[in-house]
């Protein structure tokens, strides 16, 4: 069973690089009325992805504020824990964020 309690940074790098033994990156897609997170292909050891750790930490940082804020950290933490496959050039996982009314404020 997963935990209600907030998702943190070094949670979520250490879930994602345990399962893919890389550290994916995670990004907030907003598409029409609906907020989805997406784990895309490219991953911080890569040198394409051009991000310093300190800044794919805070970025990462921003994307769990919002899961945060909308109590979805138990939905994205089993979704961590248990999704099937993993991201590939040109196709990124997603995950559908089911909000209640505090979705509103982040989809406008």
């Amino acid at each position: 069973m997963t935990s209600a309690k907030p998702l943190e940074v070094d949670e979520v790098i250490r879930l994602i690089k345990n399962r893919w033994g890389v550290t994916y990156e995670l990004k907030m897609l907003v598409k029409g009325r609906s907020l989805y997170i997406q784990m895309m292909w490219g991953f911080l050891e890569k040198q394409s992805l051009h991000l310093s750790e300190q800044e794919y930490r805070k970025k990462l940082s921003k994307v769990l504020e919002v899961v945060n804020r909308l109590g979805q950290s138990s939905q994205v933490r089993h979704w961590l824990l248990f999704i099937e496959g993993k991201p590939r050039i040109g196709r990124a996982l997603s995950l559908h964020l089911k909000g209640d009314w505090r979705l509103e404020e982040f989809v406008l």
